[in-house]
């Protein structure tokens, strides 16, 4: 063998020859994990204090270092990642209606019933308990949205099962435990229970007047009673829930009844799932196509008051969309906060480019102003029961709220994901995630159309709304003269009642953008009022983000977002 001639070759160390240090990761971010969502967001802290619950702070600050962390993270990831499977039957050809998730799930929904999100303002004695669930809703919503939807109604299902004492008096002690049992098995053996709803079928969707579902007295009628359903439920979120709140039809029109998924006598109730949904989001979240084939249920209240019953658990459920929405929106402000402050392109950073904080600015004064209204609903949540104008901006303000918040959430999640570029687009990235989720919330509970004809509803029936809204946003008047502007231009907007359906969309987003812009007046920053009446009331808005008027201090909004 002869040997090489290796004369005037240069000899490198061995580490300097390996190939993949052309490969070091450079101008990127550190992955954004094990950080505080409650300490680091003003905005919240602020709210929390202002709106009444000054007494959850500690325990909100110990809920941030969970909310987070690594752990939790990886846990709305691997719960999205695996989807929820259906099982009809065992191995035996019995029938089973199973549905198993993903262990992250289960921790999740452990996670959330331990800290009493679907529970709190019912057992807290506390004034501001609905603020401080709020809040917790908040922060959860930002690691992971859809097991929020058995909380939520869990949580809301309490008003409509006290329109039947007896019935809430077996169920209603089970259900605010803070114990999540995953089992199918029947609720008496159960500490913990949790509570779906079923509402939509095919024919109807939104329009539940046209269900045909029907329900027969197994003996006698009335209130309390025992009946049996057959129909069919076209989305029946939540179905391993422990029981359901239903609307059919009975002799004296439609009614609400509670569908348990066992019978009493600890036999499988004859609901039968056809199959799950295959959703673009909330894919944590089981929702299926539903057979009752004669399910047992007791009847809610009075037959023919099953819409009007059930609308108060239908009230809270699209408040938890709007607190869910503006949890969205938090979320993608931290991602691309925290993207931009490291990232640097064409010579500096992305945060400190003009163009790029009217963007970053824009996103934060929107999700600021949502956190803002959804806040000062859930305070007059906590007014509502000794407090008449409350009640009142409860009613009409959540639906506007719900309309607005959730509205402007998709394009929100679509301009934060630009901002971080081609990587946003990456499943491994939370942002398609949080893209995903956005359009669910503006659907579901009442699409947009619903809540705006929901406000002239609300209007018509009980005048004393609009009052009550209008002089919530009276509280900000002479305080900014664009925001001045569009008071006074209100009460001109319903006068024309020929067309008043045909603008519902113009009125009910010009009543949100006052009352937002009045809320952050009276919340006491300048800096967020003033830029947000400038760039939402000013003669030069628009839906597109990143159009801010000159003049705004952008760097001191990103600053305040992005401790």
């Amino acid at each position: 063998m002869t040997q090489a001639n290796t004369a005037g070759i240069q000899h490198y160390p061995v580490a300097e020859k390996i190939m993949a240090y052309t490969h070091v990761v450079e101008n990127q971010p550190p992955i954004l994990e094990n950080y505080n969502p409650y300490s680091q967001d003003l905005a919240l802290v602020e709210a929390v204090h202002r709106e009444g619950a000054s007494w959850a702070q500690a325990r909100l600050a110990k809920f941030g270092t969970t909310a987070g962390s690594k752990e939790k993270i990886d846990w709305g990831i691997q719960a999205n990642v695996n989807k929820p499977t259906f099982c009809s039957h065992d191995k035996y050809g019995q029938r089973v209606d199973e549905v198993t998730f993903h262990p992250a799930y289960h921790q999740l929904m452990s996670d959330s019933k331990v800290q009493e999100l679907h529970s709190l303002p019912w057992i807290e004695s506390k004034s501001g308990a609905n603020v401080a669930r709020a809040a917790l809703y908040y922060l959860q919503a930002q690691v992971e949205l859809g097991h929020l939807c058995p909380i939520t109604m869990t949580h809301a299902c309490i008003p409509t099962l006290r329109k039947q004492p007896d019935i809430a008096q077996q169920w209603q002690e089970k259900i605010l435990n803070p114990v999540y049992d995953p089992r199918n098995i029947p609720h008496m053996e159960k500490q913990g229970l949790t509570i779906g709803m079923a509402m939509t079928e095919k024919q109807g969707g939104s329009d539940v007047r046209t269900n045909s579902t029907k329900a027969y007295p197994i003996g006698s009628a009335g209130p309390g009673e025992a009946y049996e359903l057959v129909g069919h439920k076209y989305f029946v979120s939540a179905p391993m829930s422990d029981g359901f709140l239903m609307l059919a039809q009975t002799a004296g029109g439609i009614s609400c009844f509670l569908v348990p998924r066992w019978r009493p006598d600890g036999s499988k109730n004859l609901l039968q799932l056809n199959q799950l949904k295959d959703k673009m989001g909330n894919i944590s979240n089981a929702s299926s196509e539903t057979e009752l084939r004669g399910a047992f249920g007791w009847l809610i209240g009075e037959e023919g008051r099953g819409i009007a019953n059930i609308l108060e658990m239908v009230a809270l459920t699209r408040f938890d969309c709007m607190i869910g929405s503006a949890g969205i929106m938090r979320q993608a402000v931290t991602q691309i906060m925290h993207h931009c402050h490291y990232r640097s392109a064409f010579g500096k950073n992305l945060s400190d480019q003009p163009l790029m904080q009217n963007v970053l600015a824009d996103l934060a004064l929107e999700s600021e102003a949502a956190l803002a209204l959804s806040m000062r609903i859930a305070r007059a949540q906590d007014n509502a029961g000794s407090d008449t104008a409350e009640a009142m901006l409860v009613r009409l303000g959540t639906a506007v709220g719900k309309y607005w918040i959730c509205k402007r959430t998709p394009a929100h999640a679509y301009e934060a994901m630009e901002c971080i570029g081609g990587s946003a687009v990456m499943e491994n990235s939370m942002m398609p995630r949080l893209y995903r989720e956005a359009p669910i919330n503006t659907i579901w509970e009442g699409s947009g159309n619903v809540q705006c004809l929901d406000v002239l509803r609300a209007i018509r029936k009980e005048p004393e709304t609009l009052q009550a809204i209008l002089g919530e946003i009276g509280k900000a008047k002479g305080e900014h003269p664009l925001l001045d502007r569009a008071i006074k231009q209100l009460p001109d907007m319903f006068r024309d009642t020929d067309t008043v359906e045909y603008r519902a969309r113009q009125i009910t987003e010009k009543l949100a953008l006052s009352l937002q812009a009045s809320i952050l007046v009276q919340n006491g920053n300048a800096l967020i009022s003033d830029s947000f009446i400038q760039a939402r009331l000013g003669d030069g808005s628009g839906h597109v983000y990143g159009i801010l008027p000159t003049g705004i201090d952008c760097k001191a909004i990103i600053e305040r977002s992005n401790l």
